[in-house]
Parts: C-alpha cells; sequence; structure tokens
C-alpha cells in the first residue's frame, strides 16, 4: 500500500481545484489537508505539498510561504508570470521543490517535443509556424501558457530565444510576414477548455500538429501526479518534463 501523503489545494473554489479535489477523492493514497483561496490564510503545517491553480501573483505569494516555512513542496499550474514573478519563483526554488507547468497534460507534454523535432528539421526560410490557442471567456492571460510552452519548443528547434522570433499580431496595412517568426492567435470564447494548434506551411505543404482538452480532469490528473512526484524531491524548480522521465537528472 502507498504511502499516504497530505496535500493542500489553493485555489480550491475555482474550476480546477473542484477538479483536483475530484481527483484526490478518488485516490486512497492521498488526504486533503487544506483547502483555501487568496485571501485566505492556510495551515501550510499539515500539507507535504499544495497543488495551486490562482492567478500569478497569488502564487507567487503562495511559494514565498512556502519557501519560508521550509515546506511544504509545490505545484504550480497558474500563467501568466511576468519575469519579476518568474525570479520570485525561482528564488523560492532555492528551499522548496516546485513542480511548474503551463499544461500538465501528457498528450500536450508529448506534442512539446514533437513540436522541437518539427521545428529542428524544418528550414526556417521555407517554413513559417502559427501558433493558435482558444481558451474559455474566463481566461485572464493570452497568449496561454501552453501556447507560449510551443513556441519556446519551437524557438529551441531553431537554435533561438523565442523573445527573438516571436512575432507581434499581424494588424493594418503593411504587417508582412517577416521570415522566421513564429505568430500567436488566441480565443476566448464560451466554455472552452483548451484548443492549442502548431502550423508549420510553406509554399508547397502543411503539417498540422495540436491537442485538444476534453475535460479538465485530464490537467488536474497530472497535476496529482506531479504531486506524488515533487513531495519527495529535493529543492528545485521542476516541470513535467522531469516528473514524466522525459529529461535526465
Amino acid at each position: 500500500m502507498s504511502e499516504l501523503f497530505h496535500v493542500g489545494i489553493s485555489g480550491a473554489r475555482g474550476k480546477m481545484g473542484r477538479a483536483v479535489d475530484l481527483v484526490l477523492d478518488a485516490r486512497s493514497d492521498v488526504m486533503v489537508a487544506a483547502r483555501f483561496d487568496r485571501g485566505e490564510t492556510p495551515d501550510l503545517s499539515r500539507c507535504d505539498v499544495v497543488i495551486d491553480f490562482s492567478m500569478a501573483e497569488a502564487s507567487v505569494a503562495l511559494a514565498a510561504a512556502c519557501a519560508r516555512a521550509g515546506a511544504p513542496a509545490l505545484v504550480i499550474g497558474s500563467t501568466g508570470f511576468s519575469p519579476e514573478q518568474d525570479a520570485a519563483l525561482a528564488t523560492a526554488a532555492e528551499r522548496i521543490a516546485i513542480v511548474r507547468s503551463g499544461n500538465f497534460s501528457l498528450g500536450v507534454n508529448i506534442l512539446i517535443g514533437l513540436v522541437e523535432h518539427a521545428a529542428l528539421r524544418l528550414d526556417a526560410r521555407d517554413w513559417d509556424i502559427e501558433i493558435s490557442e482558444a481558451h474559455h471567456r474566463r481566461k485572464v492571460d493570452a497568449p496561454s501558457g501552453t501556447a507560449l510552452m510551443l513556441g519556446e519548443a519551437a524557438a529551441n528547434g531553431r537554435g533561438r530565444d523565442l523573445n527573438d522570433l516571436r512575432s507581434p499580431p499581424y494588424d493594418g496595412v503593411g504587417e508582412a510576414r517577416e521570415t522566421g517568426r513564429i505568430g500567436f492567435s488566441s480565443t476566448r470564447a464560451g466554455g472552452i477548455v483548451g484548443e492549442h494548434t502548431v502550423l508549420f506551411a510553406s509554399e508547397d505543404e502543411i503539417l498540422t500538429l495540436s491537442h485538444s482538452a476534453i475535460d479538465r480532469s485530464l490537467f488536474a490528473r497530472g497535476a496529482v501526479a506531479a504531486a506524488a512526484w515533487v513531495r519527495t524531491r529535493r529543492p528545485g524548480l521542476y516541470d513535467m518534463q522531469d516528473v514524466l522521465g522525459f529529461r535526465q537528472a
């Protein structure tokens, strides 16, 4: 029988928080030790790991609180972090183990690898890359964290930094596409769970790689798997490539 571990849920009343709660409830090796939302003060001492689907600002504050306490470990699914907030998470990861990902789906993480390999093999002079994503109307950041992860994978495949290749939105007269750039487009509508498409297009052919999320439970299951993995790890900043064993230690 697996060792029982205790989980806190940050953003517990949100859609993802409720989905995580349902996944945890179905497992015999987990006990929910705390449920809380932004503005509430949880008892972190009762938790081995906290799963956080809130907002960037709240996630940074939670990471700092966990670091001050020296525990618990943390799984972060929030997106839309500024460079300063990224730096704050890295500082917290010097004291605690953190898994941070813009997407906890196994399928998406496989897609990231495929995108990087395709970008490596398709000449940037001949192949344009466009990344499109669609989410529900309440999502507050754009492009999505997953879209940016896909963009980073494409840029890595081309041996460049995404900041150097990211194209501004196409708008107005004379906004011709620049060779080698990576474009993004976002849709916010209704209750769309998550759609991501990476388009590689040449003059002669089009390659489309895509992923569709059908239910939020797939992200919750991935986050819970990450929580089970990270609770025994040394301090550091990890992602799903580490959790899934795709990256060598």
